[in-house]
């Protein structure tokens, strides 16, 4: 997939609601930027949303789980990105709503990585 797609086109359309999105293009997906923070990622036509310790929970509870990939050697990798609840394709103030927690996820850990 390209970081220019019908999908990702659809999915800055939905992130309206949270705010002005930018898709850049990167391992076979595409990486979702706000204020020059990636908040999500698209795989296979797919939307991951950023999440930690402390907003995992609310992924879990909806019944979704990480972004996994296949690493070197065969291992599979986790990733911090959980996939985003369907109903946000449908709604954008939901979509807004998952958006701004992701983006907080990533604004804590850009500050985290600084104080580092």
């Amino acid at each position: 997939m390209s970081g220019k797609s019908a999908f990702t086109d659809f999915l800055k359309e939905q992130m309206a609601g949270f705010g002005l999105v930018r898709v850049k293009r990167m391992f076979g997906g595409a990486g979702i930027y706000h204020d020059g923070l990636m908040f999500a990622l698209v795989a296979d036509d797919v939307l991951y949303l950023k999440a930690d310790e402390d907003t995992k929970s609310a992924f879990e509870s909806e019944g979704l789980g990480p972004f996994v990939y296949e690493a070197k050697g065969g291992k599979k990798a986790v990733m911090s990105y959980w996939r985003a609840p369907e109903r946000c394709l449908d709604d954008i103030d939901e979509m807004a709503d998952w958006c701004r927690s992701s983006h907080a996820v990533a604004l804590k850990a850009a500050k985290a990585k600084r104080k580092r």
